[in-house]
């Protein structure tokens, strides 16, 4: 963990418009959809095991969190409403999600449309993971 990485001060979950507001040490405050915490999760199960290894996620328009747990000093786990519960989200990941936010959300919407995807929940036909070199 980087010890220059403010403190969140207060975080905030807004069930309605299912946005988790965090507020940091330095002044500053993000509000990051469910969506957005949900289809960057620094998860395993999402980021894959290495590089190339990442798993698109699909269909995650109308996700929630449902519960909040914290991790030690350092960190937050989020349990999402469809079941997904891995993702350990430090204080480190959460700033710099919210510092870059807008390009991270455009790379992902770049992605899905390339995939032929959607946002939109639905049956997922298959996992889209990486094709193997």
């Amino acid at each position: 963990m980087d010890t220059n990485t403010p403190r969140p001060t207060e975080i905030k979950l807004h069930q309605k418009s299912r946005i988790l507001e965090i507020s940091f040490s330095d002044g500053k405050t993000f509000q990051l959809p469910c969506e957005f915490l949900r289809v960057h999760s620094p998860s395993a199960e999402v980021r894959g095991h290495g590089p190339g290894q990442e798993v698109l996620q699909v269909g995650k328009k109308e996700i929630e969190i449902t519960d909040i747990e914290p991790v030690g000093t350092y960190a937050i786990q989020p349990t999402f409403s469809d079941g997904h519960s891995t993702g350990i989200y430090s204080w480190d990941v959460l700033y710099d999600y919210g510092l870059h936010q807008e390009e991270m959300w455009r790379h992902y919407l770049k992605r899905l449309e390339e995939a032929g995807m959607s946002r939109e929940p639905g049956p997922a036909p298959f996992e889209q993971r990486p094709k193997s070199k």
